[in-house]
């Protein structure tokens, strides 16, 4: 028997389609405002990008909430416009209204990126992964992401976000090959990206399309479907067990197409979708995560529990990773986060 073998974490046995004795939980934005030694930390940086970019503060972000709640997973502190940096287009981040780039309106703005994409500037993100990576117990997994290419194109369209990306939307429709060679670009960026992130140590990587749902059928094909598929396709030919969540936000009845993309590893459920629903469509295709509503997390109290054991009652007899339909919001109290954890772990 060997006996140095490391355990697997939870996460990632799930990830392999394997039952755990319970859900593991881990929350999108568990390092963020909500934590007081986060806000403090943060106020020592004098902008939000050199604070992804600086690893002694990515890393104890990223270890916070992990230190005070023991989350069965840790994920990169980081932002997924950080690609968008590294193609050389100017970010920045205004306190209380969130990024801000230099528009891109035409090929000449495609042109001016860098395709090649810096690694050596994200080489702090992955020193800041190692560095996580060696302070983590062996059960906890440590969780690389990017942006997929359509949310992020469309930031770097419009120059910041919008209520329903109108601005990369109406880009699409009237200069489809543009758009389509910036779509190329940032696929090919995300890629290496992720691929990096996973030689740099961490064990599983989570593709964002916050606005996959604002898109119709035909563009949801052309600008969501594929170019994740193909991230998946071309970071499992580089690491072949790379395990790969897709969380494609308001994609509703696209759900078990994606579900289907060969080599995914599990699939984040947005907080519209009904664990009923996806315990039937979406989750006996693949492992599911989700989906509790961050404002019932806010909430707190009896309404919090019974948003808990609705999920957990639909989704927790297969594979299944418990987390919210979207990111933790600022004001949550710290107490309805630990209320949170003891329900799941029970």
């Amino acid at each position: 028997m060997d006996t140095d073998k490391k355990p697997t974490p939870d996460i990632l046995q799930v990830l392999q389609g394997k039952q755990t004795r319970r859900p593991p939980i881990w929350l999108m934005r568990q390092a963020g405002r909500y934590l007081p030694e986060y806000r403090e930390i943060r106020s020592t940086a004098p902008s939000f990008l050199e604070f992804c970019y600086t690893p002694r503060l990515a890393v104890e972000a990223t270890l916070q909430p992990i230190r005070r709640f023991g989350f069965d997973a840790a994920i990169l502190f980081s932002d997924i416009l950080v690609i968008p940096d590294a193609l050389g287009q100017k970010v920045s981040f205004e306190t209380g209204e969130g990024p801000r780039l230099n528009p891109i309106d035409s090929i000449q703005g495609i042109q001016a990126l860098d395709a090649n994409v810096s690694l050596d500037r994200l080489g702090p993100v992955y020193e800041t992964i190692e560095r996580v990576r060696a302070k983590l117990s062996d059960e906890t997994a440590l969780l690389g992401f990017c942006g997929a290419p359509w949310t992020v194109a469309s930031y770097m369209i419009a120059g910041k976000g919008t209520p329903d990306q109108a601005p990369a939307r109406l880009f699409a429709y009237k200069h489809p090959d543009i758009f389509e060679a910036l779509i190329d670009i940032i696929t090919e960026a995300s890629i290496k990206y992720l691929i990096a992130q996973l030689k740099a140590g961490v064990d599983a990587v989570q593709i964002f399309d916050s606005w996959a749902g604002v898109l119709p059928a035909g563009e949801f094909e052309s600008w969501c479907y594929k170019p994740v598929e193909k991230i998946v396709a071309e970071v499992r030919k580089a690491i072949p067990n790379a395990p790969i969540i897709a969380f494609p936000r308001g994609s509703g009845v696209h759900l078990p197409k994606i579900a289907k993309i060969e080599g995914l590893s599990g699939i984040g459920l947005d907080t519209s979708v009904d664990p009923a629903w996806a315990s039937k469509e979406v989750q006996s295709i693949l492992p599911v995560q989700g989906n509790l509503d961050p404002l019932a997390l806010l909430a707190g109290g009896k309404r919090l529990d019974q948003s808990i054991d609705y999920i957990i009652k639909n989704l927790s007899q297969a594979p299944f990773i418990f987390n919210l339909g979207h990111g933790i919001l600022p004001p949550t109290p710290i107490e309805n986060v630990v209320q949170l954890i003891k329900r799941v772990k029970g």
